[in-house]
């Protein structure tokens, strides 16, 4: 199996900066794309960022020029730089792997358990 494990959030004033890290552990074979969801009260999940294991990264609309993903392949870490903090940016934050676990034979959605981030204005 595969573990995800967040840390770093918190509570931040708008304008304010937070940095966000996941690690997977377990019997990882191979991980393939990694990302950040969110979900605020009330709302739907929604994905915010990807990175694919070769670095090319996708960001919605709403936090391009804000926040920066990157990863660490060699342990299996991925990160979340927070800046420019906006109050609507509050909600738990998941990190997500797309990871072949040893034995598997096919690609799997892992997900951490989540992490809040609150932004006050």
């Amino acid at each position: 199996q595969v573990q995800l494990v967040e840390s770093g959030g918190g509570l931040v004033q708008a304008g304010g900066s937070l940095r966000l890290s996941c690690a997977a552990s377990g019997s990882i074979a191979r991980i393939n794309g990694m990302g950040w969801y969110r979900q605020a009260p009330g709302k739907q999940r929604e994905l915010v960022t990807t990175i694919t294991s070769g670095g090319s990264t996708n960001y919605v609309d709403s936090v391009r020029g804000r926040f920066t993903i990157s990863r660490d392949n060699a342990k299996n870490t991925v990160y979340l730089q927070m800046n420019s903090l906006k109050p609507e940016d509050t909600a738990v934050y998941y990190c997500n792997a797309v990871a072949l676990a040893v034995g598997g034979v096919r690609y799997r959605d892992y997900w951490g358990q989540g992490t809040q981030v609150t932004v006050s204005s």
